[in-house]
């Protein structure tokens, strides 16, 4: 572990060296991608190519079979919002790739959402969760939903007083955890599902796995493309994005970002900019099945999002083509959830 920090620092370095403007813009949080460099998550045993900054996302990954099951009838149950007929479920659906498909989350009567709700597959590999990276965690995240005004709205002592009024729930805690039905017991069981969402044998994994038919010629050019003018800068890592904070908008103003720093989502006192929204760079994993995009879904489809970020991010305008071949790339993210292709869910 140790020479990782030198070996992703000198990658960084490579990356950046000789390109635009719009390339070094994006390295403002560098030790975040070295974070995402070095910080393994429970994966395969394999070999990757060296120099790659995309790696794989493992076929498995060790998590308890009773936690796991018991996290996903959580997830479902509407007694977590207190009453107000909500579940996990509600906001991230399989058929919408654990989303919800609308622009913006629809929220709670008096307290709306506000921003697009991200997506939950391979949510475990991300090192800062929500739009505005506030969440390092996933209990966190899990622990403050419930309560949340526009989320869930309960409160935890109603929730679990809820719970331990089913006696097989209870029983079902009681094999799964030592001291049973509390809490932290359910905000783990929670996470420990939310860990089994992953996503492996994307095309590009297998691509990068060695098997160079995976993808089409199309797709390959694509990936040539998004390393050369910069995407990977801040989409790198397993999760393709995910760990780091960067500005919307390096290049001009794009409409979504018009209120600065203050619009609705983005992050404050993050240090980068005050005048500008700051958001969590987004897993780019099964971004062909999660539209619509942005903090805000205003870009519906993938190929609106790709050529926006190309002249707000990178300062560039691309040609047909160019998009084209970046779109063939992104769609080879799209893996398999428990042997079936997310764009199949829900079929």
């Amino acid at each position: 572990m140790t020479d990782l920090v030198p070996r992703a620092t000198a990658r960084l370095a490579s990356f950046s060296r000789g390109r635009s403007r719009a390339r070094k813009s994006s390295f403002v949080l560098c030790f975040s991608v070295i974070l995402s460099l070095t910080t393994p998550a429970t994966a395969d045993s394999q070999e990757f190519p060296a120099g790659e900054p995309i790696t794989p996302i493992p076929q498995h990954i060790d998590l308890e079979p009773a936690k796991v099951k018991l996290g996903k009838l959580l997830f479902s149950d509407s007694r977590l919002s207190g009453g107000n007929g909500l579940s996990c479920a509600s906001c991230h659906a399989l058929h919408y790739g654990f989303s919800d498909g609308l622009a913006i989350s629809r929220g709670l009567p008096g307290a709306p959402g506000v921003t697009n709700t991200p997506t939950l597959f391979n949510v475990g590999f991300n090192a800062l969760l929500n739009w505005a990276g506030q969440m390092k965690t996933l209990d966190y995240q899990a622990d403050g939903v419930v309560e949340r005004a526009s989320t869930m709205g309960a409160k935890w002592p109603e929730v679990i007083q809820a719970l331990k009024n089913d006696r097989a729930l209870i029983t079902s805690f009681s094999d799964a955890y030592s001291d049973g039905l509390k809490r932290e017991n359910v905000i783990d069981a929670l996470v420990q599902y939310e860990r089994s969402l992953i996503t492996p044998d994307a095309p590009f994994d297998k691509y990068l796995r060695g098997n160079e038919g995976a993808i089409s010629p199309e797709a390959k050019e694509g990936y040539r493309l998004f390393k050369d003018y910069g995407c990977i800068s801040c989409h790198q890592g397993v999760n393709v994005g995910g760990n780091m904070l960067q500005v919307f908008g390096i290049f001009g103003t794009p409409d979504a970002a018009l209120h600065g720093s203050t619009t609705q989502g983005s992050a404050q006192g993050s240090g980068i900019s005050d005048k500008q929204p700051v958001f969590r760079v987004p897993s780019l994993r099964n971004v062909a099945e999660t539209a619509p995009y942005f903090h805000d879904g205003s870009a519906k489809t993938l190929r609106e999002a790709i050529d926006t970020m190309a002249v707000f991010q990178l300062g560039r305008s691309l040609t047909t083509s160019e998009s084209t071949r970046i779109e063939a790339f992104l769609r080879s993210l799209t893996g398999n959830y428990q042997n079936v292709p997310v764009g199949d869910l829900g079929k």
